[in-house]
Formats: structure tokens, sequence, C-alpha cells
């Protein structure tokens, strides 16, 4: 039976700021470093073990991997890092404080850009100091200038069937560190959630999610490690 874990990277910086984030590259906060050493110790206290990991292009993502493969003695494991796991663009709102943008233009304005399905933020100013496009990790990459999850969900999708669905399908036990919505897009998929309900599910920083598949990687249970 095919092995998938998920894990949310720890509090970032921006987190702890209450900051929008999205494709901006923010290191992990202390609290995060901490989260993802417990993350590691919950996984090794279960004897969990793996074959393939996967990440995204983000410090803050890769790093909670690092920490928790580091605390199983399993940094040799390979790892496999892509842009199409990257947090939601949050366009022009990346870099604003989520409390002082609500006092702008409304906690319901802000609340549809954060929690809609198909309703993007803003998109990002071409001067924006938040621009990424010319970052050389993107290179060749069409960066976005905002996304709505649904976005997110159709950048996601492609790289797990190209390269996710097949390690698991081959039988290898893979680990995902990413990010709220990159790991709702794939939570989304997995458990087939309407889109009025996605929307709505929280995934809390640090706690890794394990999926028991078919092996037509159909979903046949889904819980919390620390919860067994």
């Amino acid at each position: 039976m095919p092995m998938l874990v998920l894990i949310r990277h720890g509090q970032s910086a921006w987190n702890l700021e209450n900051r929008f984030t999205g494709w901006w590259d923010v290191d992990l906060s202390e609290l995060g470093e901490q989260e993802a050493r417990a993350a590691g110790e919950l996984l090794a206290a279960k004897a969990m073990d793996f074959d393939q990991c996967f990440t995204s292009v983000q410090t803050r993502a890769i790093r909670t991997l690092h920490i928790a493969l580091r605390v199983m003695g399993r940094l040799w494991l390979p790892v496999e890092k892509h842009w199409r796991l990257n947090e939601r663009h949050y366009g022009g709102l990346t870099g604003l404080n989520k409390a002082e943008m609500a006092a702008k233009v409304g906690e319901e304005q802000v609340k549809i850009w954060r929690r809609s399905f198909d309703i993007p933020p803003p998109p990002l100013d071409a001067d924006s100091p938040f621009d990424c496009a010319n970052d050389r990790r993107y290179a060749g990459v069409p960066v976005p200038r905002t996304e709505s999850l649904k976005d997110t969900i159709a950048r996601v999708l492609p790289y797990w069937e190209e390269r996710i669905a097949p390690a698991l399908k081959s039988g290898q036990r893979v680990l995902i560190s990413a990010h709220g919505n990159s790991l709702r897009a794939l939570v989304k998929h997995l458990s087939g959630i309407p889109d009025d309900e996605i929307v709505g599910l929280e995934i809390p920083t640090g706690q890794p999610i394990v999926y028991e598949l078919d092996d037509e990687l159909r979903e046949v249970e889904r819980y919390y490690v620390k919860d067994r």
C-alpha cells in the first residue's frame, strides 16, 4: 500500500510578523525550526521511513525537510526540489501585514483574497521589490504575478502526475515538505474535497499528515501522525 506523508513547513519569519509571503523567500523563525525538529522526532518515534522526498525551491520548506531528516538520521535520502510545489503567489499583497490590510480595505475583502477558490489578489506591480522573476532559480519559469487557489492547484497537479505519483506507484515511500496552499492542492486531489470546502481546510505548520493510498493512489486513510 503506497504511503505518502505531507508536512507544511514550520513557522516562517513572515508568518511570525503576520505578513503575506507567497513566492518571496523567507527563512524559518526559531519556532519554525523547533516545529521541524518536532516533526522529525515524531516520524522517528513512529519508525516511519522514506525512499524519496520532494519539496519546493523555497528556503522555509527546504529547511523544514532538512531539519526533520537530520533528526531522523536520513539526510542522505534523495530530495527533488521544484517550483511547482511553491506556495501560492499572493501578488500585490506580498510583504504586506494582514491586519493592516484588513484595516485598509476591510476584513471581508482580505478574506476574499485569502479564502476564495478562484479570485486572486491584485497582481504584483512590475517595479515591486518582491518581484522574483529575475531570481536565477526561476530561469525559464513563467513566474505568476498573482494566483488564486485554483491557479495553484493547476500548476501543482502536473508535477504530481509527472513525478510524485510514479514514485508512489513504484512502491517508494514519499515525504513532501511544502506550503499551506500547495499542500491544499494535493489534499483536494487525493481526498476529493469540493472547491467550496478546500478553502476552509487548515493545515497546521510542522504536523505530518499521513496518506495511506490504494494502488490507484486513492485515499484509504488520512490522519495526523500525532493522533496515532
